[in-house]
């Protein structure tokens, strides 16, 4: 069988944070695929005001490059395993990879899961040992990790004689030496022509392309992106999409595009091994086919990630309802999380009982914090409930998503750490002492028993700590409480701004969660309290004016610094009975019932019918 010896698919997988992204930006830079005069931001491919801010990739990008005389077509994915669906099928598209690994952190959470999904699907691997300017590089040690985790994850013969190139993204250098980098990327370059197989060229059989992401447009509507896996596609050809349940429907090819730097161009045919997007097609979804009408043949289906974790969205009813949003009625917030629903397939939305409320389920915490940040960007405001677990049904057992957790902390709060993940039921799996001080320790935790635990483990190692985890499946229920926040609330129990003096009178009692000046309402959460039951209290007390001269001499006061919280900090934080309010301008805690003496004699209701 015939190669097209012109063309390479790779896509670039890696944890958070290990320099995928920047790797990107020097591969498309150095191959000349932008003019010398061009402006070219860093981190070209993150191309959402989130990505850039967080320094993270959301959406899996693609991309090409030329070098020489092959194309490379690259396909950035999320580290995030709350994205990890969308790993999951970009491999698909894809005939190798390139591993990224910092060289001083080496092997992490999502390191595992990405690579994990890629020798599943037989890719053939390039390992990238990104940051080797770093001082603490530790080159020959993370490359002897990397191994040990493909004998763990089960790499043939070939999988594991990949080769290994070091490089700095940052500089633009790369090579195969690790103690001494070349002057540009081209030994990353060779070694992707090298290493990666090319695509069989299959171009005369009849055609068949596989939806693998989806795109929207106010113009041509949904656009499908994946890759001819057979044959020839022009625009103007009738063709048949198969839909995952089988239905056949016949339509035109309006439009081709394929894909140069960060361009996307009209095209008027595509061959077997192109990444391409077709428009023109209503309802298109990912694992559809699309093949000629005289040969209907699917391709096998894609899976796609079930949603994990669900939330409670609703209309904001708050006293402050309708100030800062101009997208408030439940209209304009039903017909958001359809548009939504066009692009981003690991999402559901549910209409409940009432028209103003609706049950979201997502991959995580991630996945639907950045929905309702994007949303409260876009004029919209909402109130949301606490997040939960979605508990399944597997083989008659109540089963619960657990995550693998990997800790980071130096020796001093080992124990503290390993208490408090027990206490949410989470089982040590390994603990390395790393030698500089650091102690690397991996668990296995209830999903449930993660949400809210970000704040608390700060706390524990007073910021030193890093933790990151990933789904790791299914396993029963655990038995009794698990995680759930430990400390009660200050509750305001009337409307007004918060006062200086106000703020000064209850400190004590906790921790404050806003600035002196904020407009509050009765039943809003302004602070955390120090025992664990809730406290109503007064911060919009205004101290009395008289004329009278105090016989102690007046001395400064120093007020302590609030805790402001993000939208994350603000979701993690959520009990039962309480909502985030999110607006465009705030993020306000509060209670479902607003006023006090309801919320008592509800309380009362509740403990009558325990008794």
């Amino acid at each position: 069988m015939n190669t097209r010896n012109d063309l390479r698919n790779i896509a670039i997988i890696a944890h958070v944070d290990h320099g995928k992204t920047t790797l990107v930006d020097e591969l498309l830079k150095q191959s000349g695929t932008f003019r010398e005069n061009e402006n070219v931001d860093e981190r070209a491919m993150d191309n959402n005001d989130i990505e850039r801010e967080r320094g993270i990739t959301i959406l899996a990008k693609n991309t090409a490059v030329k070098y020489k005389d092959t194309r490379i077509n690259i396909m950035d994915t999320p580290g995030h395993a709350d994205f990890g669906g969308e790993v999951e099928r970009i491999l698909k598209m894809v005939d190798g990879v390139l591993l990224v690994v910092d060289a001083y952190e080496g092997c992490m959470p999502q390191t595992r899961f990405v690579l994990k999904k890629a020798l599943e699907q037989k890719l053939t691997p390039v390992v990238v040992l990104n940051k080797i300017d770093r001082d603490a590089a530790r080159p020959s040690e993370v490359v002897d990790e990397v191994l040990d985790l493909f004998i763990e994850l089960g790499a043939d013969e070939d999988q594991l004689d990949f080769p290994v190139v070091y490089a700095s993204a940052i500089m633009g250098t790369a090579s195969e030496n690790p103690e001494k980098q070349d002057d540009d990327m081209t030994c990353l370059f060779e070694s992707i022509v090298e290493n990666v197989p090319a695509p069989l060229d299959n171009s005369e059989e009849p055609f068949q392309f596989q939806v693998t992401m989806l795109d929207y447009n106010d113009y041509l509507g949904r656009i499908g992106v994946g890759r001819v896996f057979r044959g020839t596609i022009r625009t103007g050809d009738q063709a048949s999409l198969i839909a995952a349940d089988g239905s056949v429907k016949k339509f035109r090819i309006s439009k081709l595009f394929g894909f140069m730097g960060l361009k996307r161009l009209e095209i008027e045919e595509a061959k077997a091994g192109d990444l391409i997007a077709i428009a023109g097609i209503e309802n298109i979804m990912v694992g559809d086919t699309i093949c000629p009408v005289d040969h209907p043949e699917a391709l096998e289906a894609v899976r796609i990630d079930e949603p994990t974790l669900q939330m409670t969205f609703l209309v904001n009813n708050s006293p402050f309802a309708g100030r800062e949003g101009d997208k408030v009625t439940s209209r304009k917030l039903e017909e958001r999380l359809k548009t939504q629903l066009e692009t981003d397939v690991s999402l559901r939305v549910e209409n409940t009982s009432s028209p103003d409320v609706w049950k979201v389920s997502g991959r995580g915490e991630l996945h639907l914090s950045i929905l309702i940040e994007n949303m409260r960007r876009e004029g919209y405001e909402l109130q949301v409930s606490k997040p939960e677990v979605i508990i399944r049904e597997i083989d008659g057992v109540r089963s619960e998503p657990v995550e693998r957790a990997q800790v980071d902390v130096p020796e001093d709060y080992t124990g503290a750490v390993m208490e408090s993940l027990g206490e949410r039921k989470g089982e040590m799996i390994d603990m390395v002492n790393k030698g500089d001080g650091q102690v690397r320790m991996d668990f296995v935790v209830p999903s449930r028993g993660l949400i809210g635990y970000t704040t608390e483990f700060m706390a524990q190692t007073k910021g030193y700590g890093i933790l990151n985890h990933t789904f790791d499946g299914y396993r029963p229920v655990a038995d009794g409480q698990v995680g759930g926040r430990r400390q009660g609330v200050l509750v305001s129990m009337e409307t007004g701004k918060a006062t200086s003096y106000g703020m000064l009178a209850i400190e004590d009692r906790g921790t404050l969660f806003l600035e002196p000046g904020t407009e509050i309402y009765e039943g809003m959460i302004v602070g955390e309290h120090s025992r664990d039951n809730d406290l109503s209290v007064n911060i919009t007390k205004v101290k009395q004016q008289n004329n009278i001269r105090s016989a102690t001499k007046e001395s400064t006061v120093t007020m302590k610094r609030p805790k402001l919280l993000t939208l994350e900090e603000a979701l993690e934080f959520l009990n039962d009975d309480e909502y985030c309010e999110v607006t465009p301008e705030s993020i306000r805690l509060r209670k479902k019932v607003l006023n006090k003496a309801m919320r008592e004699r509800e309380e009362k209701r509740k403990k009558l019918a325990k008794a």
